[in-house]
């Protein structure tokens, strides 16, 4: 029997055998190349993380250095060493209860909170809603206008001697310096965005005919969220600061007092301390609402 021999049809070409070393080159050079982009991207991740951390820490460093040259000139301050060893038995026990005028950082720390809590949620359920209606309503807006720039830049101790007056008593007298301060930011920014919703939002509202419910909750409330968070941003770092000037007059318990009452016992390095605390609580609470903010901004989805 003759082989019936397969030809290719008339025209037609047939693909080299592909080579089995060709292969492997295209192979090894793909692995190659993959293993140079995830160097660079590691390398492009360390760059990143080294300029995130490595300026604070150099101006830190700075300040520490410079802190240090300045007490070797003044004796009175006290060196980063010796406020170092006055902190470590101060916060190896923060809680103690030796009397009420004798307790620990930890307890004084709390009680300024638990104020700067009281007077900032008062100030933003009130402030906020009168934003919104402000904002809202031109013929409230020109008649609020003159005495919210009339009492805005009044200082916020100004208020304490009223509230001592009103309420008899230090503590509510402090969370009343606390609302008064801390509730214009809130208000002002609040109604700020409130007149900077478009018309056509509100023109589609009312062609909709939609109650003044929904045009509060579906139209003014997602458009000034940012212009609200700003405002309270700016009310929590104004109550902080006024806490603080606030327990050093009323006395009692509070960081403002235990401050105050370090300097009265001449321990400089307790002072310093509660400097650093102050503002280590100030930045964790303005790095707090930041994070809010950015949550509930247009372009956190």
């Amino acid at each position: 029997m003759n082989a019936i021999a397969h030809t290719a049809p008339e025209g037609a070409t047939v693909a080299p055998a592909a080579d089995p070393d060709t292969k492997e080159r295209a192979r090894r050079r793909e692995q190659e190349l993959a293993a140079q982009e995830r160097r660079a991207q590691r390398r492009e991740a360390v760059g990143a993380l080294v300029l995130k951390i490595v300026p604070p820490v150099l101006g830190f460093a700075l300040f520490v250095l410079a802190w240090h040259g300045i007490a070797t000139l003044i004796p009175a301050i006290p060196t980063p060493g010796a406020t170092w060893n006055a902190a470590v038995p101060l916060f190896a026990d923060p809680f103690y209860r030796n009397g009420p005028n004798d307790q620990g950082i930890g307890w004084n720390v709390l009680a300024s909170l638990a104020r700067v809590a009281a007077g900032f949620g008062l100030a933003a359920v009130i402030g906020i809603p009168a934003g919104f209606l402000i904002g809202r309503f031109a013929f409230l807006n020109a008649m609020t206008a003159p005495v919210i720039s009339l009492l805005r830049p009044v200082s916020p101790l100004a208020w304490l001697p009223i509230g001592l007056l009103l309420f008899k008593a230090a503590n509510p007298a402090a969370i009343w310096a606390i609302f008064i301060c801390s509730i214009w930011p809130m208000v002002i920014n609040t109604a700020v965005g409130v007149t900077r919703v478009p018309q056509d939002y509100l023109n589609v509202a009312r062609v909709l005919d939609l109650s003044e419910w929904k045009v509060f909750t579906r139209v003014l409330f997602p458009a000034v969220l940012p212009y609200m968070l700003t405002g309270v941003r700016l009310s929590i770092g104004t109550a902080w600061l006024v806490i603080v000037a606030a327990e050093m007059l009323t006395g009692g318990t509070g960081i403002g007092f235990w401050l105050w009452d370090e300097w009265n016992n001449l321990k400089v390095e307790h002072i310093v301390i509660a400097i650093f605390v102050i503002g280590i609580i100030g930045l964790l609470l303005e790095h707090a609402l930041l994070a809010l903010a950015r949550r509930f901004s247009y372009g956190a989805n």
